[in-house]
């Protein structure tokens, strides 16, 4: 087994921790905060949108089963890469599309993928996903994580994250645990 790393903001992380934990070679996924300013962020900090970080996830996963460029795929499936700084009703810098990378191989797959879609028209308008080196990951704190599985009744996860994973679903079948 070969563990590696990928760290994805896309809106809300509890949205995207749901669909890559059911994904084949995910090993683990957890929510968390990168790419801001201030040391140890607080969620109450971050959803102000003062402190520069998005939500992010981290996966670890086991790339002898699962490829960078396969968790890229999902993850420019399962959010609008082409609103900045929104994912529907989440509005600030918190929910922005962003990829942050561990070395340059990852950086040029991510480029590389973003232009293919880009170019591909599967988006009415120019993807604007943020490519970026990761300089620090903060996990959230423990309520966040695995909160669409532990809460799926709740508002936010009926209206928003369960039509996302629904949607996953049926797209990626032949990939899920």
């Amino acid at each position: 087994m070969t563990e590696k790393q990928a760290i994805f903001g896309a809106g809300c992380f509890w949205c995207i921790e749901a669909v890559f934990n059911q994904l084949k070679g995910v090993i683990n996924v957890m929510p968390g905060y990168a790419g801001g300013h201030i040391k140890n962020p607080a969620y109450r900090e971050i959803c102000e949108g003062r402190t520069g970080h998005a939500e992010v996830i981290r996966i670890v996963y086991d790339a002898d089963e699962i490829g960078y460029e396969e968790l890229l795929e999902v993850f420019w499936y399962v959010h609008n890469p082409t609103t900045l700084n929104r994912q529907g009703n989440d509005i600030g810098t918190q929910y922005r599309s962003v990829v942050f990378y561990h070395d340059d191989e990852q950086r040029v797959l991510a480029e590389a993928y973003m232009k293919k879609v880009d170019i591909s028209g599967a988006f009415e308008d120019s993807i604007v996903t943020e490519i970026a080196p990761l300089t620090t990951y903060y996990a959230a704190e423990s309520d966040h994580k695995d909160y669409y599985e532990r809460n799926p009744s709740q508002g936010y996860c009926l209206a928003v994250v369960r039509p996302k994973v629904e949607k996953f679903k049926v797209a990626f079948a032949d990939r899920l645990k």
